[in-house]
């Protein structure tokens, strides 16, 4: 899966078709008709607690792949160093990275696309991350 442009309604459709759902049960869980839930299958965005329903519906993260998208394509903020510790909004001191991404860095290493270090400075990944990673992908591999 590309990370850059997320069409969230058709990978709630994947789900949908992967799972088996019927669309009887989608339509009472998310108390709404069959016009609206195919709506959604041809959007791009959807509203978060919308989105969140579906997460719960479908047994999967939908927000997974928003995060994803943060880790590889936003520029790293800038740190404050006089920022103030009162801040309202929790402070994620680690990235999570999920397998998907991994293997996305992976892949662009192995097939030349991309350097250790154009990866470093591009994702703003760490070097002993990074380094970490090859060395369980080579004794896995």
């Amino acid at each position: 899966m590309l990370y850059k442009d997320i069409y969230i309604g058709q990978l709630i459709k994947e789900r949908v078709d992967e799972k088996e759902i019927p669309m009887e049960r989608i339509c009472n869980f998310l108390n709404k008709d069959e016009k609206f839930i195919e709506n959604v299958y041809t959007s791009k965005s959807l509203d978060t607690d919308l989105l969140l329903r579906w997460s719960k519906l479908l047994e999967y993260d939908f927000f997974r792949p928003y995060s994803s998208h943060l880790i590889l394509y936003a520029p790293p903020a800038a740190v404050n160093k006089n920022q103030q510790k009162s801040e309202k909004v929790p402070y994620f001191r680690k990235n999570i990275y999920t397998q998907e991404i991994k293997e996305f860095i992976m892949k662009k290493i192995h097939s030349g696309e991309m350097t250790q270090n154009d990866v470093i400075r591009e994702y703003s990944i760490p070097k002993s991350t990074l380094h970490r990673w090859l060395q369980k992908n080579s004794n896995n591999g």
